[in-house]
C-alpha cells in the first residue's frame, strides 16, 4: 500500500487574537499547513466537521471565554476525530506546583502546550506533531483497508497467542469449521483428530514453528459437525516485543478432494519432507510461502508422542474489539510496505499492555493521590511474601443475637425510623438520619421496606419473616467497627439500587429478575468487609488472599459468603421455594454483579457500556425518525447488554458517594479516609507495603484525594450512565462537590470543612 498525505490542516481555537494564537498562525504559514481560525465552540465543531483537520490547538487559558475541556469532549464524540491529535495551550505558572495532566487527557487531549508565543516554538511544536502523532493517526488510519481486507478474505485465518490460546478467527474460518461466535473464546487448542501414527508430523510442525519458520502443507480436522477437511494450510509464527513469537497464524483454504482427506494426509508426510530438499511447495496461491525458506524446520522426527498444539485446528471468536485489533494487526504486518509496518509496530507496543482500559499515569510525582488510589484500588498489591500473616477479625461469621429477632414488620416499624424513612424513593434521603435512628442497623429496616415496594417476597415465594430474617442475618456480618465498609453502606448502595432501577430507561430494559438480582446484590455486595483494601490482603498473606488466589478476593468472598448465609438455614434462606433453574439464573446475575464492584475491571466495565449501549443507542437516536424503535429495544434488551447495564447500576451504585448532596457527600468522604488512614497506620505497625502513602493521617489532603477519585473513576463513568438514565440532579450534585473539593484545596486546606469563620 503506498501512502499518500495530504496537506496538513490545523484548526486553531481562540476566543480572542493574542500573540499565541498569532504565534501558531505564522508557525502554520512557515510549515506550510493550511490554518482555520475559530472564535467560539459552535464556529470549531462546526468547522472541524466540515474540514477533518488534523491538528486541532484549543486555547485552554481563558475559562471565563468558553470551556476547552467540554469544547474538547464534544469534538471526541464526532467520528472523524478518531485520529485527529487535539493539543491544550495551558498556563504558565513559574512560582506554582505543576498541575496534573489526567484532566486534560480525561477530556480528550492528547498533549498540552505550555504558552510560548515565540513563532519557532510553535513551529517546532507543529513539526514534531507532524512526524510524531500526526503520522502515526495517519498510518493507523491507512490500516482499515487491510482489516477490511482481513475480514473479506475467502481464505481462513486463524490467529492464537504464544501460549496457543485462540484469540481470533475471520468470518471465512467460522464458515469452514462450523462455529459461532464467541463459543470458543479465550479456550486453548484442542487436539485435531488425528490418529496416533500422525504425531511425528504434528511435532513436525511444532519444531518448525517453535524456532521462528513457517510451516506449510496440507492436513486435515474436523469441523463442529463432525464432518472431516482437508485444508492447505500456512503457519506463520509472529515475533514481536523481545524478539520472542508472540502469535502464530494460521492461513487455511479447502483442497480440492475433501473425499480422499485421510489417503491425502498420509501423502502430505512424505510431500512435506521433500518439499523441503527439493524447494518445491503445493500451495500454489500468489504470495505463498516458498518452503525453501523452512529447511531448518526438524526433518528428523520426534519420539514424543506428543500432538502440536498449533497443528490442532478448531475455531473461536474474541469478544474484546481490542484484542481483535492487536490480532489483525499482526496478520496485516507481513504484507505491509516499511512505513506502514514501522507505524503498527509501535501500534502494537501500545496495545500489549494488559491494561488497555486503565488510562496510564506519568510518574508518581505529578500527582500522588490518583497514583495511590490507582494502587490501592486497581492492583492486588505487591505481592510481597512476608511472615506476617494478616486474619480477618471476623472469620467466624456472626450469629443473629436473639434480641434482634424481634417480630419487625412494616406494619409495626418504630414511628421515628418510619419518619426518617419517608422519602426513601428520592435520590436525596439521608441514609445517616436513619442510621441514627436505627442505632447503627438501617438495613434491615429500609431493606424491608425496599423489598417490599419492589415485590421481591412474591417473586421469590418467601414469607416477610424470612426476609427479615435474612437481612438481620446479612446485617449481622457487616462489621459495625468499620468506618465506610459498615452496613450503612449497604444500605445506601441498597438505596441507590432502588432509585436507579426506577428510572424509565432502566425499567424499560430489565425483567423482574434482574431487579431481584440487583437488589440482593447491593444489599451483600461487601458483606464481612474488614475495612481493608484487596491489596492489603495480598500483601499480608491473609487466608481470604491465599484462598482466592490474589484475584477479587474480597468481591468473590463476599459472594460465597452471603450464599452460605442464606442457604445453611431455612428460617432465612430466601431462595428456598424458587425453582432450580431459576435460582441458579438468579444466583448468577447476583454473582456476576457483586464481583463487577472489583475496581480492576473499572475501566473496562465503563467502556463497554459506553461502546455497547452509549454509543449505539446515540447513532440510532440521531437517525430515530428513520425506525420504529424496534432497533433501540433490541440494543436496550439483548441478554448481554442487560449484563452490562447491571454492572454499571451497581458499581454506580456502589460509588456513588459524590454524587450525593454536599453534606453527605462530606460525610462518606470523612468515613472512606479514615478507613484508609487506619490500614496505612496497621501497614507500618506489620512492617507491610504501605499501598496508598498519601493517606496518611498527618498529611494526608482529603479534598486532593476526593478530587482524584472524581477525576479519575467517577465523572467519565457517571456521564455514561447520566446518558443512559436521564440523572439531571446527581450530574448537579457532582459539579457542586467537585467545586467544593477544589475550593478547599485552592486554599490549601487539607480538611473536610474549612475552619469557622
Amino acid at each position: 500500500m503506498r501512502l499518500h498525505q495530504n496537506q496538513l490542516q490545523v484548526l486553531l481555537v481562540f476566543a480572542k487574537e493574542d500573540n499565541q494564537s498569532n504565534g501558531f498562525c505564522w508557525a502554520c504559514e512557515k510549515a506550510g499547513f493550511r490554518c482555520n481560525i475559530a472564535r467560539t465552540p459552535e464556529s470549531a465543531l462546526e468547522c472541524f466537521l466540515d474540514k477533518h483537520h488534523d491538528i486541532i490547538i484549543i486555547d485552554h487559558r481563558h475559562s471565563r471565554y468558553f470551556d476547552a475541556e467540554a469544547l474538547c469532549r464534544s469534538i471526541r464524540t464526532t467520528k472523524p476525530s478518531e485520529n485527529t491529535v487535539i493539543i491544550g495551550v495551558v498556563r504558565r505558572h513559574a512560582d506554582r506546583e505543576e498541575s496534573s495532566i489526567l484532566p486534560l487527557i480525561s477530556a480528550g487531549f492528547t498533549r498540552r502546550y505550555v504558552e510560548n508565543s515565540n513563532i519557532m516554538a510553535c513551529y517546532n511544536e507543529l513539526i514534531q506533531l507532524e512526524f510524531g502523532e500526526v503520522q502515526a493517526q495517519f498510518k493507523l488510519r491507512a490500516c482499515n483497508s487491510l482489516f477490511t481486507a482481513l475480514e473479506k478474505s475467502q481464505e481462513a485465518i486463524e490467529i492464537t497467542s504464544e501460549d496457543h490460546v485462540i484469540q481470533y478467527v475471520n468470518p471465512a474460518f467460522e464458515t469452514m469449521m462450523g462455529y459461532q461466535i464467541g463459543e470458543l473464546i479465550g479456550k486453548e487448542l484442542t487436539e485435531v483428530p488425528v490418529n496416533e501414527k500422525k504425531a511425528d508430523f504434528l511435532d513436525t510442525i511444532n519444531s518448525c514453528i517453535k524456532i521462528g519458520k513457517e510451516w506449510q502443507g496440507m492436513y486435515y480436522a474436523k469441523k463442529k459437525n463432525g464432518d472431516s477437511i482437508q485444508q492447505n494450510v500456512k503457519i506463520l509464527p509472529v515475533v514481536g516485543q523481545g524478539g520472542k513469537i508472540r502469535h502464530y497464524v494460521s492461513i487455511s483454504r479447502l483442497c480440492n478432494d475433501n473425499n480422499k482427506a485421510e489417503k491425502t494426509c498420509e501423502r502430505v508426510q512424505a510431500e512435506s519432507q521433500t518439499d523441503i530438499q527439493t524447494g518445491r511447495h503445493k500451495d500454489r496461491r500468489k504470495g505463498s510461502l516458498d518452503v525453501r525458506s523452512t529447511t531448518s524446520r526438524g526433518s528428523d522426527g520426534s519420539s514424543q508422542r506428543r500432538h502440536s498444539s498449533m497443528a490442532r485446528i478448531h475455531s473461536m471468536t474474541i469478544e474484546a474489539p481490542i484484542t481483535k485489533v492487536i490480532n489483525i494487526i499482526n496478520a496485516a504486518q507481513e504484507s505491509s510496505p516499511m512505513p506502514v509496518a514501522e507505524a503498527l509496530d509501535r501500534v502494537l507496543e501500545i496495545l500489549r499492555t494488559t491494561e488497555l482500559y486503565s488510562p496510564q499515569l506519568g510518574t508518581k510525582d505529578e500527582d500522588p493521590h490518583t497514583s495511590d488510589l490507582v494502587g490501592g484500588l486497581m492492583t492486588d498489591g505487591l505481592r510481597r511474601l512476608s511472615g506476617n500473616e494478616y486474619i480477618l477479625s471476623a472469620k467466624q461469621t456472626h450469629q443473629v443475637a436473639g434480641s434482634l429477632i424481634s417480630p419487625i414488620s412494616l406494619n409495626d416499624i418504630p414511628p421515628q425510623i418510619t419518619q426518617a424513612m419517608e422519602n426513601e424513593e428520592h435520590w436525596d434521603f439521608d441514609i445517616f438520619e436513619l442510621e441514627a435512628a436505627t442505632h447503627k442497623r438501617p438495613l434491615v429496616y429500609l431493606g424491608l421496606k425496599i423489598f417490599a415496594r419492589f415485590g421481591i417476597c412474591e417473586f421469590l415465594n418467601c414469607s416477610e419473616s424470612t426476609l427479615r430474617s435474612w437481612l438481620q442475618v446479612i446485617e449481622a456480618n457487616y462489621h459495625s467497627s468499620n468506618s465506610y465498609h459498615n452496613s450503612t453502606h449497604s444500605a445506601d448502595v441498597l438505596h441507590a439500587t432502588a432509585y436507579f432501577l426506577s428510572k424509565e430507561r432502566v425499567k424499560q430494559t430489565l425483567d423482574p429478575i434482574d431487579e431481584v438480582a440487583a437488589l440482593i446484590a447491593a444489599t451483600v455486595h461487601d458483606v464481612d468487609h474488614p475495612g481493608r483494601t484487596n491489596s492489603f490482603l495480598c500483601n499480608a498473606g491473609s487466608e481470604l488472599a491465599i484462598l482466592y488466589n490474589d484475584t477479587a478476593v474480597l468481591e468473590s468472598h463476599h459472594a460465597a459468603l452471603a450464599f452460605q448465609l442464606t442457604t445453611r438455614d431455612d428460617k432465612c434462606n430466601i431462595f428456598k421455594n424458587m425453582e432450580r433453574n431459576e435460582y441458579r439464573t438468579l444466583r448468577q446475575a447476583i454473582i456476576d454483579m457483586v464481583l463487577a464492584t472489583e475496581m480492576t475491571k473499572h475501566f473496562e466495565h465503563v467502556n463497554k457500556f459506553v461502546n455497547s449501549i452509549n454509543k449505539p443507542l446515540a447513532a440510532l437516536e440521531e437517525n430515530g425518525n428513520n425506525g420504529d424503535g424496534e432497533s433501540i429495544k433490541t440494543v436496550l434488551t439483548s441478554p448481554e447488554n442487560r449484563i452490562l447495564i447491571k454492572r454499571m447500576l451497581i458499581k454506580c451504585a456502589d460509588i456513588s458517594n459524590p454524587c450525593r448532596p454536599i453534606e453527605q457527600c462530606i460525610e462518606w468522604a470523612g468515613r472512606i479516609s479514615e478507613e484508609y488512614f487506619a490500614q496505612t497506620d496497621e501497614e507500618k505497625r506489620q512492617g507491610l507495603p504501605v499501598v496508598m502513602p498519601v493517606f496518611d493521617r498527618n498529611t494526608c489532603s482529603i479534598p486532593k484525594s476526593q478530587i482524584s477519585f472524581i477525576d479519575y473513576f467517577i465523572t467519565d463513568m457517571f456521564d455514561a450512565w447520566d446518558a443512559f438514565a436521564d440523572l439531571p440532579n446527581l450530574m448537579q450534585h457532582l459539579d457542586n462537590n467537585f467545586k467544593y473539593w477544589k475550593g478547599l484545596d485552592e486554599r490549601k486546606l487539607r480538611s473536610l470543612r474549612p475552619p469557622p469563620e
